[in-house]
């Protein structure tokens, strides 16, 4: 089982307002530097075995705030984890945007989206989950990492978890500063947290394994990892 901690960047002044896209120079804001102290505070307990970042300074200061003071790791760029190439909508206000006759295809029909002079919204997905894929591949079945990236980029990659059609990934949110938690297995991912802003991290570590690959105290000797709860399991207490 690989377990992806998925984050999204801290506030910046565009944040809200501005779709800044990959507009260059755009840094966290007093309050993004601290949501990104605070949830590197809250990851404290958790071993990482890899830091994964957009190029975006936003997402590689969060990133940073995280990897502080944890000896021996290093910071990974990936551009697959940058933002959406918004093209000619990067760096104009939501609210000018919204008038826009491709907003409505955005919000309803996502999968169809195609930013003039940018992206697709699928070709970001497919680019995002191929770099998740890459990653687990890479780290092994019993790694805990990160990915700091950004918010549509985030719900992709959660759509594709739960197995959702990416028109439906407009149901999904990612705060500023958000976790999102997916641990994928040989037979299927499961998500864990979805735009957690608060609370202990405790019951992310992996399970313990015991005999012939059953997992957990209540799991029964042919239970594995790849076993969804029958009935929603008693969680981790």
């Amino acid at each position: 089982m690989t377990t992806l901690l998925l984050v999204r960047h801290g506030l910046t002044d565009m944040t809200g307002p501005v779709l800044a896209g990959w507009t260059p120079g755009v840094h966290l804001s007093e309050r993004g530097r601290a949501q990104a102290e605070a949830l590197a505070a809250r990851l404290a307990p958790l071993r990482l075995d890899a830091v994964v970042s957009s190029p975006l300074e936003r997402c590689q200061e969060t990133a940073g705030a995280i990897l502080d003071g944890r000896e021996g790791l290093e910071l990974a760029s990936d551009d697959r984890f940058g933002e959406c190439g918004y093209g000619e909508w990067t760096g104009r206000p939501l609210k000018e945007l919204a008038e826009d006759p491709l907003w409505r295809v955005v919000q309803q029909h996502p999968s169809a989206a195609v930013f003039p002079g940018g992206e697709s919204l699928a070709g970001v997905q497919r680019r995002a989950v191929a770099a998740v894929r890459h990653w687990n591949a890479k780290l092994g079945d019993e790694a805990v990492y990160l990915v700091c990236s950004h918010g549509d980029v985030i719900k992709a990659i959660v759509a594709d978890a739960v197995g959702a059609h990416l028109d439906q990934f407009q149901r999904i949110t990612a705060d500023p500063a958000s976790l999102t938690v997916i641990r994928y297995t040989a037979l299927r991912p499961f998500v864990l947290r979805i735009n957690d802003v608060g609370g202990g991290v405790e019951n992310l570590l992996p399970p313990p394994v015991h005999a012939e690959g059953s997992e957990g105290k209540d799991g029964g000797e042919n239970f594995t990892g790849s076993d969804a709860a029958v009935g929603g399991g008693a969680g981790t207490t």
